[in-house]
């Protein structure tokens, strides 16, 4: 009992992980908006611009998804931050402009997303079980 309790509480942890990561994510997008308006990227090429300024919608849709524990969160999650360190990682070596610490430390949290989701893909479960057995799940 001792041990799934942990392991609830692991689970629950790394389910905050997730949130409060793609949070960030939200809150830089969205600070950058209200700070530098729709040119706030302009010195990016327009494709790095446009995907930037979809993270704004994309992360929080992300967060929301994990905390209703929605499976598809987890397959949007990884897709956004892979896709993130991938457009990050590639404007920080060809254009610059990007600190190395951002970079580095966006790439941990990806190591993370990708070694924590089979643990939260079936902590989250099917759609239908949840809907027919959260109460026995939460105690």
């Amino acid at each position: 009992m001792i041990a799934l309790a942990a392991s609830a509480r692991a689970l629950r942890v790394f389910q905050v992980v997730w949130v409060l990561g793609f949070l960030v994510g939200t809150t830089t997008h969205t600070a950058d908006l209200i700070v530098g308006g729709l040119n706030v990227y302009s010195d990016f090429p327009l494709g790095v611009r446009l995907f930037w300024v979809s993270l704004t919608f994309l992360d929080p849709a992300t967060a929301a998804l994990i905390i209703f524990r929605r499976r598809s969160g987890i397959v949007l999650g990884i897709a956004v931050i892979v896709a993130d360190i991938a457009v990050n990682w590639a404007v920080f070596v060809m254009v610059g402009g990007l600190s190395l610490f951002g970079v580095i430390s966006q790439s941990l949290f990806a190591a993370l997303i990708v070694v924590t989701a089979r643990l939260l893909w079936r902590w989250f479960g099917p759609s239908a079980s949840r809907e027919h057995g959260n109460l026995s799940r939460e105690a």
